[in-house]
């Protein structure tokens, strides 16, 4: 087997910078060092270029700059985004609606507000991984003052139907706030946020080759939001603190890049995604794919290696500079199920062997073909010393 050195299949726990984003961030971190608030030249440079990036990264999405708030990632614009909106509308009602498959960012955010007296539907999703949309169709019923639906999801890839969602939850009085955690599908899918009907969406810069440590809010047009840290009062009062202006810059420059190149990306991810599940069903037994295949965000496939623990492969894999994950990083390292894979029905030996393997633009045909003879290396020993 020929070895090829640092193989990233871990594209959804975070990617590469590219080199045009950490120019980027360097020039700014070396030139645009003053505080954004201060009054004196080099704070109001680094104002300016502040508010260069935000509409930057306004253009990109295809919304307005006012729209757009700066956080620290997806974590805390996930938080803003729930907590904000339910301690502005509180009165409108106590109950919340949000699906079984959502990111712990968002889970554990209503498992909070459940302690805190309100009534939380959790949707279920299909063997797929979809929300089903009939019993969305029954909560709303309910008149929830809150929607929470990811997108893309982070272990399977599986699109939510959120733009229908959307349009259902439009059509009550008064209209649900309607929130998105797009993290994972920002530069992965064709979403158009004006278009939508969405009120909130959320997204991380480490996405889509961006740095880490910072993220955005969109807010919708006059929304109200109450904020969930106090001090100066950036963002419009929204996300005090003193902006981390080189990872803006950085994150506003991944952004246009990646949304530019968009059309051009996305075959080549689902290309390299279709290389790797066929192999794996033409090459491999006592798999089940968990991932579709047809309709399934191009970037993420998860596989089910049956007889044997996920865990001990992804070292396996490791020794041959193979990088993948067992799931979502956030709770990789805790010893319990996923309650994704969980809520899509699998057995526990099925999600006892659960790999997700998550690609980027450069991944190349060659890696592909050198993780699946990894694979086949690998497996029948691991299976034999299981069983």
């Amino acid at each position: 087997m020929i070895t090829i050195n640092d193989v990233y299949l871990d594209n959804s726990a975070t990617t590469r910078p590219t080199p045009e984003v950490l120019a980027a961030m360097n020039d700014t971190a070396l030139n645009y060092y003053g505080n954004p608030s201060s009054l004196h030249r080099k704070g109001l440079e680094a104002e300016k270029l502040l508010k260069a990036s935000r509409e930057e990264l306004a253009a990109a999405l295809g919304v307005t700059a006012a729209e757009l708030i700066f956080t620290s990632g997806g974590t805390e614009a996930n938080n803003l985004a729930i907590l904000g909106t339910v301690h502005s509308y509180q009165q409108r009602s106590r109950h919340l609606v949000t699906t079984a498959i959502e990111h712990p960012s968002v889970l554990n955010v209503f498992k909070r507000l459940e302690r805190e007296g309100y009534e939380v539907t959790y949707l279920p999703v299909d063997s797929h991984g979809q929300v089903d949309l009939e019993a969305f169709k029954t909560a709303l019923a309910q008149k929830p003052l809150l929607i929470s639906m990811m997108l893309v999801n982070n272990e399977t890839g599986a699109i939510q139907p959120v733009a229908a969602a959307a349009r259902m939850a439009a059509t009550l009085n008064p209209k649900p706030i309607f929130h998105v955690d797009a993290i994972q599908a920002i530069g992965k899918v064709n979403f158009a946020i004006r278009q939508s009907q969405v009120d909130l969406l959320s997204f991380s810069g480490h996405k889509f080759h961006g740095p880490k440590g910072v993220g955005a809010l969109y807010i919708r047009k006059n929304l109200r939001i109450t904020p969930l840290l106090n001090g100066g009062g950036q963002e419009g009062g929204l996300r005090s603190g003193t902006e981390n202006l080189p990872a803006i810059v950085g994150m506003s420059r991944a952004a246009t890049t990646t949304l530019k190149n968009l059309q051009t990306n996305l075959p080549k991810l689902a290309s390299l995604k279709q290389r790797l599940a066929q192999g794996i069903m033409d090459q491999i037994e006592q798999v089940r794919i968990n991932s579709s295949l047809t309709d399934g965000a191009p970037h993420i496939l998860n596989v089910s290696f049956k007889g044997v623990k996920g865990e001990v492969l992804l070292h396996a894999l490791e020794s041959d500079g193979i990088f993948v994950s067992t799931g979502s990083a956030c709770t990789s390292r805790k010893k319990s199920y996923s309650h994704v894979l969980t809520a899509m029905g699998l057995t526990p030996t099925e999600m006892e062997g659960a790999i997700r393997f998550s690609f980027s633009i450069y991944n190349t045909e060659a890696e592909i073909d050198y993780t699946l003879e990894s694979l086949k290396k690998h497996l029948p020993e691991l299976r034999r010393i299981t069983g």
